[in-house]
């Protein structure tokens, strides 16, 4: 369109030296040819009144309403926005140094040296992802001798992280398993409910968290398992539940897992902190174990973002253990049926990293290493943190909940209410359902962060 108002605009300076009383002329517009005849004062009527209607012409895309920001991404920006010195952003969950700035494992730094030297290609992966990547991932959760392993009983296809291995999970249970709910617990990450939605999956919520004691309620969450359809699938957080850091002891799984199999239940996990929760690969992984020891058929998203920083990479893979070899191969198979339109196929680079890295017994142990300086850290701040805030707060609250937490998060059990005034009044910024990120915290800071939870949990109601 800009191009024929440039041929119309122009066309009078072109005429004047002949300065004829008609002017014919073609225009492309759109895809069409359209002739124009008219004089020369006729031809800016005509100009004038076609730019006229271009300006009023009703957008085609005016029923598209504005979209509510990310309430997790849309901390960081409020946070960008603040010129404050003494703000601190809890809200995303990414790790920092003790110095709050990002950081690479020296690992990954390593492996991509590596890479760099065999001058390895880019050239498409199958639609399942790179092959030693999915070995890799699928024995560091199970562990290599496993008997799903051994049996070649999992189906595993590398993801787009986490988000894109559950959303493929996701689309797999809507068309294989049709009218089946998804039962997560309250409260849970936030993005899990929308990938269910945009699934078309159904989904409703079981009891996990107890305000009252910062705790896990246990008894509501066996009675909602039990009291939901046979056949329902149970989304899991294998460890370090998100946002609330609680997770059941070793006597706890075994009892869901109980009803679970009572039930018929198909188990979900959402593994996104494996080693990065308690420092151990191992320790971490024991919930999904014990299930898969107990030959229940199971489904398990995994992420790589935390473990190894590889935030960017979008790293991660789905695993849908099944209870015979050639039900794993189907299963893959239709997996990789799904994958197809909806991305093709996933990007090398990291998981050549993650390959690279658990297939080198000196780059892996490397790694254990880093996991255990990353989550060390972590545990430092939260005691700090703890210490500061018993010791500061002279009304006899018992905050060791918050040592009681695992992670990366620890769940305030501040309201909305009071995330705001931590937020307007201290500028440290949180997501409103009082969940902060104590990867995002250094221990100089923990003082006036405890400041600031005192200040909001008996002053703000």
């Amino acid at each position: 369109m800009a191009s024929s108002m440039m041929s119309l605009a122009s066309a009078p300076a072109r005429a004047s030296v002949s300065t004829p009383d008609l002017h014919k002329g073609k225009v492309k517009l759109g895809s069409s040819d359209v002739s124009l005849v008219f004089g020369k004062e006729g031809m800016a009527k005509q100009f004038a009144r076609a730019s006229m209607a271009v300006a009023v012409t009703p957008s085609r895309f005016e029923g598209v309403t504005m979209a509510p920001p990310d309430p997790i991404l849309g901390v960081s920006e409020a946070f960008k926005a603040d010129t404050s010195d003494l703000k601190l952003n809890l809200g995303v969950g990414a790790y920092r140094t003790e110095e709050l700035q990002p950081y690479v494992l020296e690992v990954v730094k390593k492996a991509e040296s590596l890479m760099l030297e065999r001058g390895e290609n880019k050239e498409y992966l199958p639609i399942e992802g790179l092959a030693a990547f999915n070995k890799a991932t699928a024995e560091l959760l199970f562990g290599a001798g496993n008997q799903v392993i051994q049996e070649q009983r999992v189906a595993t296809v590398q993801g787009l992280s986490g988000t894109g291995s559950l959303r493929l999970a996701a689309a797999f249970i809507e068309r294989y398993f049709p009218g089946a709910k998804v039962l997560i617990s309250a409260p849970t990450w936030g993005n899990h409910k929308n990938i269910f939605n945009d699934a078309r999956v159904p989904w409703s919520e079981y009891r996990y968290y107890d305000p009252k004691t910062v705790g896990l309620d246990f008894e509501g969450m066996i009675s909602d398992l039990k009291a939901a359809p046979d056949g329902s699938f149970i989304l899991l957080h294998g460890c370090a539940h998100n946002p609330t850091g609680i997770d059941p002891t070793p006597a706890q799984w075994e009892k869901i897992a109980d009803v679970i199999q009572e039930k018929n239940h198909i188990p979900f996990f959402d593994v996104a902190y494996q080693g990065f929760a308690s420092g151990s690969l191992d320790e971490d992984a024991s919930s999904v174990r014990l299930f898969a020891a107990r030959g229940i058929e199971l489904l398990v998203a995994q992420s790589y973002s935390k473990n190894l920083g590889l935030y960017a990479e979008r790293i991660g893979a789905i695993n849908v253990v099944c209870s015979s070899p050639d039900a794993a191969v189907r299963v893959k198979s239709q997996l990789k049926r799904i994958a197809r339109p909806m991305y093709s196929n996933p990007p090398i680079h990291g998981a050549k990293i993650v390959a690279n890295i658990v297939g080198d017994p000196t780059l892996f142990n490397q790694w254990k290493d880093e996991m255990q300086m990353m989550a060390g850290r972590i545990k430092s701040v939260r005691q700090k943190l703890y210490d500061s805030l018993s010791a500061k707060d002279k009304s006899g609250k018992d905050w060791s909940f918050v040592l009681q937490q695992i992670g990366m998060f620890s769940f305030t059990g501040l309201n909305k209410a009071q995330s705001d005034n931590m937020t307007d009044k201290w500028h440290v910024y949180m997501t409103k359902d009082g969940r902060i990120s104590l990867a995002g915290l250094s221990s100089a800071k923990c003082e006036y962060l405890a400041d600031a939870i005192i200040d909001s949990f008996h002053n703000v109601k």
